[in-house]
């Protein structure tokens, strides 16, 4: 199945402008996941949007609250948060250029394909790739993506461009304090030359084929092996399937019909995890 889209919109270079389209470059099945399981029964553990005092609620009662005191918020409805209007919300101007070299990786964030809507915006969308390879520099500009604008650098990759969200310097720590307590005394001149032969010896043009992910691995390997015995497997009813709309959503409707099937004497085989803050599910 074709990958979907992220973002579309325009690519924007002073007055010329090419409709382009954002797809993600990682693979979130790449790695192995897990879900939640009650050992004791055997079922899955789900969760809910949980108020305290209250219990679980519809996620159409849900709006965004900013916290501006301890305990003390600002309410905001969806429709004021979606009538912000941010140009970027639909185009992503270049705006400065900079050496490749002058960002540090520590800024770099997440990496997406930028590639042209159609074959006619494939001429102008070749020049700007083109003119960014011979000039060795990449195009910086922002763009509104999943609800929060993001900084972003666009550079070449292959026949296209490669987009990178940054983080913003507010968003990074100081590192001097985290370096304060190392001395400043210089390393061993025998000691430095050793490491130094070793770094030589040891280096080699950059090919991630090489490194392969040992524990993902090592976990397949154990679980493919715990499915060959059958007192590790359980078999989920078709009433208990995990819901697949979202980590934090349960289906409300399909509770209530369970909870009248079983004549409502019966206590809830689930339990609702909840904290003052709502909860957030933690991947594995």
């Amino acid at each position: 199945m074709a990958p979907r889209a992220m973002w579309k919109g325009q690519l924007r270079l002073s007055l010329v402008s090419i409709p382009v389209e954002l797809f993600s470059a990682t693979r979130s099945g790449a790695s192995i996941s897990f879900r939640q399981i009650h050992k004791p029964s055997g079922k899955p553990v789900h969760y809910q949007k949980v108020v305290e005092g209250i219990g679980p609620i519809d996620v159409d009662e849900i709006v965004k609250g900013y916290e501006y005191e301890d305990d003390r918020y600002v309410l905001l409805e969806p429709k004021e948060v979606d009538a912000i209007k941010l140009e970027t919300k639909k185009t992503l101007e270049l705006v400065q250029f900079v050496e490749t070299s002058d960002i540090p990786p520590l800024y770099f964030d997440k990496p997406y394909y930028l590639v042209p809507a159609d074959e006619l915006a494939e001429d102008a969308y070749r020049v700007v790739r083109d003119a960014l390879r011979t000039s060795n520099k990449v195009g910086l500009g922002q763009l509104t993506l999943r609800g929060r604008e993001y900084l972003v650098a666009v550079k070449p990759c292959g026949d296209g461009l490669l987009l990178e969200t940054l983080r913003y310097a507010d968003e990074l720590r100081k590192a001097d304090p985290m370096f304060s307590e190392i001395s400043g005394k210089k390393a061993d001149k025998e000691l430095l030359d050793v490491a130094t032969a070793l770094i030589e010896k040891k280096s080699a043009p950059f090919d991630a084929d090489v490194f392969k992910d040992n524990y993902a691995a090592a976990l397949k390997e154990l679980v493919n092996r715990k499915m060959k015995g059958k007192s590790a497997r359980v078999e989920v009813e078709e009433g208990e399937r995990p819901q697949r709309r979202g980590d934090n959503v349960v289906d409300l409707m399909s509770a209530l019909k369970k909870s009248l099937e079983g004549g409502g004497g019966k206590k809830p085989q689930t339990k609702a995890k909840s904290s003052a803050r709502g909860g957030r599910r933690k991947s594995a």
